[in-house]
């Protein structure tokens, strides 16, 4: 994790005092649309919007990633070729591998980042490195995509961050590009399965929970922006079915993993061979899918992946009674402020005073007490109580 410096909440705070232009839901006003695609006959066996225009948050990785195992198979990258990161490569928001700008990192290890935790920064140093710049990765990006059969995407980095409405792709799409990554590169597209990896000595753990959660399921990439929603490209393998599901636009990721556990177990069994297109019936309830220990809400963009160090310095919003009363308020701070996008964490802690157990809610991650006594005035202006606490 990288402290918070006073640089960085003098730009956090100034999203904060724009907060009322800035949509708090993720994804709110975005439709869902979805596809399931048989793999082994290219057939779409359903499909709700699949030809809605959509931005692809992360998934656009994809992209990146066929593009990367193209130039590993033609000898123009190396797994242990050593890719220097710019300073705009490095000052991408997280998620991201904190590499510093200058430095390098290997193809081996921008791969599993970008696969793992979704790193952004390691996806903009393999544009870069590939085509010179971000902008011009995107035009090779999307006219690739064109001969694979991308009809209606465009992409126009290698992140898939937001760039307004330029960024777009459609359900039907991702399907075809999470095929073509199967077929042309079988070997490489088992790196998709990885729960984690180790990066320098630290095990960075993935997000893509539905791989847990669903026997038969073996990757591919989860998305997130807040102009996206909450995406997902999904491979199933079971009971002698290929599918390749794609939702895009969830309100919530475990929403959005619900709905393509429901589409997997519909469109898995063999009797649902046939073709159904623009089906708007009620999903069935999916069978009881075991649950994870790790938190569904970690996504690529915002708040996770790694496990942060603990920091110098903290903030306190409130001492609520419950511990879900605490964590409805750090979510509201956090969604105005910007908080988690920046790099902050939040924790509920316990405590007993007066008799009474209450819980504090407090935002970590800073780097002094300057740096926290900033986010604290901003926050009061804004008639959020706020103390700044040193951590033990």
């Amino acid at each position: 994790m990288r402290v918070f410096t006073e640089r960085r909440v003098r730009h956090v705070f100034a999203v904060l005092f724009m907060a009322a232009a800035v949509s708090l839901g993720a994804g709110a006003a975005m439709a869902t649309s979805w596809a399931v695609l048989d793999a082994d006959s290219g057939v779409f066996l359903g499909e709700d919007g699949g030809n809605h225009v959509q931005p692809p948050a992360s998934l656009a990785k994809m992209m990146t990633l066929y593009l990367t195992f193209e130039a590993l198979h033609d000898g123009r990258l190396h797994w242990n070729d050593r890719i220097t990161v710019s300073r705009k490569a490095s000052a991408k928001i997280p998620m991201k591998l904190w590499i510093k700008p200058g430095s390098t990192i290997s193809v081996r290890e921008a791969v599993d980042g970008m696969i793992v935790i979704s790193a952004n920064d390691a996806a903009a140093a393999i544009g870069e490195h590939l085509a010179g710049s971000e902008a011009a990765f995107g035009r090779l990006m999307t006219k690739r995509g064109r001969q694979l059969g991308l009809k209606n995407t465009i992409f126009t980095n290698p992140s898939g961050l937001s760039d307004g409405h330029r960024q777009t792709t459609t359900a039907r799409d991702m399907a075809r590009l999470g095929r073509a990554l199967q077929r042309d590169f079988p070997r490489e597209y088992k790196r998709f399965s990885q729960a984690s990896f180790v990066y320098r000595g630290k095990r960075l753990r993935g997000h893509n929970n539905l791989m847990y959660r669903y026997d038969g399921v073996d990757g591919i990439k989860t998305g997130f922006t807040n102009l996206a929603g909450y995406n997902i490209v999904s491979s199933l393998n079971s009971g002698g079915r290929h599918l390749i599901g794609v939702v895009l636009g969830g309100r919530t990721a475990r929403k959005r993993d619900d709905r393509m556990a429901a589409l997997l177990t519909r469109f898995g069994s063999k009797s649902a061979a046939q073709p159904q297109i623009a089906m708007r019936v009620p999903l069935p309830t999916p069978r009881p899918l075991e649950e994870v220990a790790m938190d569904d809400s970690l996504i690529e963009q915002g708040d996770g992946g790694v496990v942060p160090a603990i920091s110098a310095w903290k903030i306190q919003i409130a001492a609520l009674p419950s511990a879900g009363a605490a964590r409805a308020l750090l979510d509201k701070v956090s969604a105005l402020a910007g908080f988690a996008r920046a790099g902050l964490t939040t924790s509920v802690e316990p405590v007993v005073a007066g008799g009474k157990k209450l819980y504090r809610a407090r935002f970590d991650g800073f780097e002094d007490h300057a740096a926290a006594g900033k986010a604290c005035a901003a926050l009061k202006q804004r008639k959020f109580d706020c103390i700044t606490v040193e951590a033990p």
